[in-house]
């Protein structure tokens, strides 16, 4: 089991955002940006994301030049802005942070993105990622190329729209774990 200590440290490493997104080369950051700007939560998903009651921090492993981080970090970086009291995103890069990756492979490697969600003291509450079922069922559909995408081609805004809902859905399942927390629950006497 990871400490909560080792966590805190690490998220207290990780960089904000725009300040993870500024580690990359200029040609990095020019793949990362048009996701940003086209991902768009939904009247109903932003109402949601801002009602969660609880601290909810959010620590990315993450590799700037990677594909599915290309498509997936920009749409952590819109959840949180939809409640930057509540939610706290930060993002390492995963050879960076050897250590913390070692303890969090998924199917045997070192697979990014890698979302660790955290309750406000830093207890791991959950571990999500590389993909979400959205993107592995587009990918699937595809399957005629590389199996990581580049984010030189196109934007498929039907695949981002579906797999920033499934990205919002995890996010409120560990905010509800949060809520409903006897633990958390008798701390806050609610």
């Amino acid at each position: 089991m990871i400490s909560v200590d080792f966590l805190k440290a690490k998220f207290e490493a990780g960089l904000a955002y725009s300040a993870y997104l500024a580690t990359g080369t200029p040609e990095q950051q020019r793949r990362w940006q048009p996701v940003y700007d086209a991902a768009k939560l939904t009247d109903a998903q932003r109402a949601l994301v801002g009602g969660f009651t609880r601290r909810l921090n959010v620590l990315v492993i993450s590799g700037i030049w990677c594909g599915d981080c290309v498509q997936q970090c920009p749409l952590f970086a819109r959840i949180a802005e939809a409640n930057a009291d509540r939610i706290g995103l930060r993002f390492v890069d995963r050879d960076k942070h050897k250590d913390l990756s070692d303890q969090v492979k998924l199917n045997g490697g070192h697979r990014v993105p890698t979302v660790l969600f955290l309750a406000e003291d830093f207890e791991l509450c959950g571990i999500a990622g590389d993909r979400t079922i959205s993107r592995y069922r587009a990918i699937a559909h595809r399957q005629l190329g590389a199996s990581c995408p580049t984010g030189l081609g196109s934007l498929d805004t039907d695949e981002m729209a579906a797999t920033l809902a499934d990205w919002v859905t995890e996010f409120e399942r560990v905010a509800l774990m949060l809520r409903l927390s006897p633990r958390l629950r008798q701390k806050h006497g609610d």
